[in-house]
């Protein structure tokens, strides 16, 4: 799950815009002109403004260097021309520090935002133009990007063929108040979610319908209904997750509100209506992925699949190991396991591309394959999926600060994979 955006599943063959503008209004306000400089464009995120060193860029390779120069943690989306599908965006990006997001950007107009807080409305979403011929790729380079795209996109597709029935299992069970057999089958069925949820966060508001939590529901409920109006109400796995596991009267969300504020368990009624919709809405997502034209209408490249994998880390970091994501079923560790599959599986794609980088794309390959290795060790020792994993409640801060260590040990090397790939220095 992620805040109202998505990044993967679309970027760059028709991707991407600079940043401008500052404000909390959903329109640009002040924003500085001019064009990119080389291929980086500077961005400022603050707690109230997210600034960027241009307003248009001509095509081709950019990094986006976002600094946060407010006190929240934040992040930085890149959104496609419709303002709605996030085609890039790097989150989790501390107070004080850097971060960049690389990308191809094909000639078009964009919008681009920053999260301050990581949850609520987008601050400073601005237009960007990007101008300039369309970027085409020729020779061994052209045909090891697609193979990789379609590689990773033909998971994709298989990993929500899977979904698919056995959400229309777990709905049946729901809608039957099987609530035994139901909480059973949810935490794999997410795992093939969580695989690829870099490519759902990339469908407008898909992913929040099938994947928010009530607090980051309750936070854009406004701009959701904006953007779908029959969108009016919090749904999805982790609606069901409530209902499946009642909290105790005494129980907090994440925030540290009362869990019973404004919620009360199903009816019968609200359970068809809730199940229906998490139905419907991944068929819709098995439709879209399995589309004739799929890759070229969502401007699925290499970067989408790179940057996917370094998305994913950022998602169990920000969710997955805090124990936000499954709040009250404490599942945490089938999607830490089920992201670091995703991510996994992404890199291994793009891996031979950046060894032909020379030395230094052979040396990142060598840290990262290492740093997973150390990661996965460490997460062996909470179980597996055929065994089961340790619920996340039971894991002590001392054992979570030893699952952040191995996992920025990934982060770290993963953030440097795009422009490796791209070529940039």
């Amino acid at each position: 799950m992620k805040k109202m955006a998505v990044t993967t599943g679309a970027l760059a063959a028709a991707t991407a815009i600079l940043i401008a503008g500052c404000g909390n209004t959903a329109e640009t306000s002040a924003a500085k002109t001019g064009e990119a400089t080389g291929s980086v464009v500077n961005v400022s995120s603050t707690n109230d403004a997210c600034e960027v060193s241009a307003t248009e860029a001509t095509s081709g390779t950019v990094s986006f260097n976002v600094k946060n120069d407010g006190t929240k943690v934040t992040e930085f989306y890149l959104l496609a021309a419709d303002g709605l599908r996030i085609v890039g965006e790097r989150e989790n990006i501390a107070p004080g520090s850097s971060a960049d997001l690389t990308v191809t950007l094909q000639p078009g107009d964009y919008f681009t935002a920053c999260k301050p807080g990581m949850r609520g409305d987008n601050i400073g979403k601005a237009a960007f133009k990007v101008t300039g011929e369309a970027v085409e790729l020729s020779g061994e380079d052209k045909e090891l990007f697609e193979a990789a795209v379609e590689s990773y996109v033909g998971f994709a597709k298989n990993e929500v063929a899977e979904l698919a029935p056995k959400v229309d299992e777990f709905v049946d069970a729901y809608i039957a108040k099987d609530d035994d057999k139901a909480r059973e089958l949810y935490a794999q069925m997410r795992v093939h979610y969580e695989r690829i949820e870099p490519i759902a966060e990339a469908l407008g508001t898909l992913d929040p319908r099938i994947d928010y939590r009530e607090i980051d529901y309750l936070a854009e409920a406004d701009a959701l209904k904006a953007d779908d109006p029959t969108f009016t109400e919090w749904l999805g796995f982790h609606r069901i997750e409530k209902d499946l596991w009642v909290p105790a009267a005494d129980a907090v969300q994440v925030d540290g509100t009362s869990a019973h504020e404004g919620w009360k368990p199903s009816t019968d009624a609200d359970r068809k209506r809730i199940g229906e919709a998490l139905r419907a809405d991944v068929n819709k997502l098995y439709e879209t992925i399995h589309g004739e034209n799929y890759i070229a209408e969502n401007g699925v490249t290499i970067s989408t699949v790179s940057n996917g994998a370094t998305a994913l880390l950022e998602e169990i970091a920000v969710n997955k190991v805090t124990g936000e994501e499954n709040w009250w079923s404490h599942y945490d560790l089938w999607d830490f396991q089920a992201n670091l599959d995703g991510s996994k599986i992404a890199f291994d794609l793009v891996a031979p591309i950046a060894e032909r980088k020379g030395e230094e794309g052979k040396k990142l390959v060598k840290e990262v394959n290492d740093a997973i290795a150390d990661l996965q060790a460490e997460l062996n020792k909470y179980g597996s999926y055929e065994k089961g994993f340790t619920l996340y409640d039971k894991v002590d801060s001392k054992q979570q600060k030893e699952l952040i260590v191995k996992l920025d040990a990934v982060r770290e090397p993963m953030s440097k994979l795009t422009s490796t790939i791209l070529g940039i220095e």
